[in-house]
């Protein structure tokens, strides 16, 4: 119940509607055993928790980065904290074809490629209290350019795995090359784009030293 107490507040982005449903929502998630489905939580949810009141939750546009950078700054905000940036993809396994975002990305746990969806998670680490809190996350949905990058990068891999290996050293005739230009694969880029917005979000709250 300590988690249904943190959503008292009040978080810009979401009417008082939706966190109540959003509070019978939590309740029949942690209740529940088995698989996490709408029919499911309908069942646990008890009074006020119909099929079509999970359905339209699950409809309803939340600005979850709003939410979640506001719920962080009212509720787990410390001035004399000192806060790092860390970020992680997580993988969920997935079946089915029509499940926005399916691809077939690694997964850490199983050491091997899966059909699967896939999160970019930015949080803000509490040095202090050793906490990690979760203030951006964002689906990762590979464009077609970033899929044939990685296709190319795999072919070259197997390239050098099956040819002669290379000699010991620095190749004879090779020139240095100019490392202050970098280029960004689009994996890089999408997280890039992913910081900018959230030290824009943050800049009258925190300024990272680096």
């Amino acid at each position: 119940m300590n988690i249904l107490a943190l959503f008292q507040t009040n978080l810009s982005g979401i009417s008082k509607t939706t966190l109540r449903q959003m509070n019978q929502i939590i309740t029949a998630m942690l209740s529940m055993t088995g698989r996490i489905t709408m029919l499911g939580l309908s069942r646990w949810a008890g009074e006020g928790g119909s099929y079509r009141t999970i359905q339209r939750f699950y409809s309803t546009a939340i600005p979850w980065a709003q939410v979640l950078w506001g719920f962080f700054c009212q509720t787990l905000f410390h001035k004399e904290e000192t806060y790092i940036f860390a970020g992680d993809e997580t993988v969920i396994s997935k079946a089915g074809e029509k499940t926005y975002g399916l691809d077939h990305f690694f997964s850490g746990l199983q050491q091997k490629v899966i059909p699967s969806l896939s999160f970019f998670v930015i949080s803000l680490v509490s040095v202090n209290q050793r906490h990690s809190y979760p203030v951006y996350m964002e689906q990762t949905v590979r464009s077609a350019e970033e899929k044939a990058a990685c296709k190319v990068k795999q072919e070259t891999q197997k390239a050098k795995a099956v040819g002669p290996k290379r000699k010991p050293g620095r190749p004879k005739g090779s020139k240095n090359k100019d490392k202050t230009t970098m280029v960004l694969t689009p994996e890089l880029q999408r997280i890039q784009k992913m910081l900018e917005t959230l030290l824009v979000r943050m800049s009258h709250w925190l300024r990272p030293r680096c």
